[in-house]
């Protein structure tokens, strides 16, 4: 029995920006392209959020 076995690992990345793709197969692939689509789409959602919020502060500023 190792000390370290109660260490919680690391989970691994599904995705690196840079990784060398010519290792991944077909369906390594896809799964990547769906994983940063619906990333990309949980970032525009938090910009939309970002920038509806912006616009809220800076009407309420702008009345005084």
């Amino acid at each position: 029995m190792a000390i370290f076995d109660d260490e919680p690992k690391k989970k691994a990345r599904p995705y690196e920006i840079g990784q060398d793709l010519s290792l991944l197969s077909v369906d390594e692939l896809s799964e990547r392209i769906g994983i940063l689509r619906d990333e990309i789409a949980r970032l525009e959602a938090e910009l939309k959020t970002k920038g509806s919020t912006k616009s809220a502060a800076e009407a309420l500023f702008r009345r005084g």
